[in-house]
């Protein structure tokens, strides 16, 4: 169920885009205008809308691939990451951000998955989710680096926020099975 609920997410993302291109591109003005308080609606709007198809490819792909390894845990697993990450996201970028800038784009979430994978091995110190968050660093960590970077029209503040989002969310989410050397006579 979560790897459909990861397409319907995504397939969202592509209804979208189609419908803000018939539209003239009039839905982007619904993403997260800073410090405007009818900007907030953006932050559960902006993850869904995209600066063209070139923009949103570039997200589904690492969407689909970190998004389907936190689906396997589950649908309501899923939503719980992308709605925490979301919102983690958006806001930091709503209060961050220049004045007047609008801020579109899913690019804060796959941030967030990605920081959510490499956290979630630290916080369980399991040794599978080690070794996962372990490849998402070989495989995403150039990128995730270089996205922090301010570069003119991409919002370096949406990557920072969802990645700290990312990292907030498992924690949040840890199951806490922390692994205590035992000495004998000692409690702890």
């Amino acid at each position: 169920m979560g790897l459909k609920a990861l397409i319907g997410l995504i397939g969202l993302m592509w209804v979208s885009e189609i419908a803000d291109m018939l539209l003239g591109h009039h839905l982007d003005g619904y993403g997260i205008q800073a410090r405007e308080t009818e900007g907030l609606l953006g932050i559960a709007f902006a993850p869904f809308l995209h600066a063209g198809f070139g923009h949103l490819i570039s997200n589904t792909i690492p969407l689909l691939m970190l998004g389907a390894i936190i689906a396997v845990a589950g649908a309501a697993r899923l939503l719980l990451v992308t709605g925490l990450i979301a919102l983690v996201s958006g806001l930091g970028t709503w209060l961050t951000s220049p004045p007047g800038s609008v801020t579109i784009g899913a690019s804060g979430v796959v941030f967030g998955y990605a920081s959510y994978l490499i956290a979630r091995g630290i916080f369980s110190r399991s040794l599978g989710q080690l070794l996962i968050g372990l490849v998402v660093i070989l495989v995403w960590g150039g990128a995730l680096l270089g996205g922090l970077l301010p570069q003119a029209g991409i919002s370096w503040q949406g990557h920072l926020f969802g990645a700290i989002g990312g990292v907030l969310t498992a924690g949040l989410l840890s199951d806490g099975r922390r692994r205590q050397p035992t000495v004998p006579g000692y409690r702890y």
